[in-house]
């Protein structure tokens, strides 16, 4: 599915000032499926370490930090060689390691070349600090939010008419003036849907599969079930 993070990653991976990057946002919105995909296309390979599924990873940062130590580690453990501006590194459910946020300021100072996007829970980042100090100046930030209106669109239907139909209210928008009547309820019958199953990538896809509004449902009262267990990690934090 088309996701407007998309053009940032692409810009972020151009700027000749590019500082690794903290993609933010709660949990189930696309944080990893986007980078993956982005590291897919314009990449030639992608190191890909989780903090959650592989805990060891955690024993690695407490050791040392400095780049020149984590690099050939890092690629012991991926499997594959980690390679300047040609290898994107990610680092997901990063809020479970402090230690790999505070790296990301040395591979800022002494190593820029490495292409580093880190993924973790807003709730994570923000309120996981309890040891190490935050990498403040040496990261670029950007938050993903669920799938908006226009990206809802994108996902149903044939693209071209949809993208016709997406560029047809941006018109309208811009001029304000008043979008032909078949149109008009064409977007709307569209944006009553997006009303009922959201932006959460997964109840899109399956809407897109199924059209079944009760399978929708039941995944949205799963998705607010994890958030709320979730959120009990973090209610002893003074």
């Amino acid at each position: 599915m088309y996701r407007k993070i998309m053009g940032f990653l692409e810009a972020w991976k151009e700027n000749e000032h590019r500082k690794p990057l903290i993609l933010q946002g709660a949990r189930q919105v696309g944080k990893t499926y986007s980078i993956l995909e982005f590291g897919r296309i314009h990449y030639e390979n992608v190191a890909y370490f989780n903090f959650e599924t592989n805990p060891k990873l955690n024993e690695t940062f407490e050791e040392k930090i400095s780049p020149d130590y984590l690099i050939p580690i890092l690629s012991h453990i991926a499997g594959q060689t980690i390679v300047k501006e040609k290898t994107l590194i990610v680092f997901d459910e990063v809020q479970l390691c402090e230690r790999a946020l505070t790296s990301l300021k040395y591979f800022c100072e002494d190593a820029p070349d490495y292409h580093i996007i880190v993924a973790g829970s807003l709730l994570g980042v923000a309120v996981n600090r309890a040891k190490f100090s935050f990498p403040v100046g040496k990261v670029d930030m950007k938050t993903l939010y669920p799938m908006d209106m226009e990206e809802f669109m994108l996902a149903l239907g044939e693209k071209d008419l949809e993208d016709e139909l997406v560029e047809q209210i941006k018109k309208c928008f811009e001029t304000n003036r008043p979008m032909p009547s078949a149109l008009h309820d064409a977007a709307m019958q569209l944006y009553r849907q997006y009303l009922v199953v959201g932006g959460m990538p997964e109840c899109v896809m399956q809407f897109v599969q199924t059209g079944d509004y009760i399978l929708i449902r039941h995944t949205q009262d799963t998705i607010l079930t994890s958030y709320l267990n979730d959120m009990g990690k973090y209610n002893n934090l003074n």
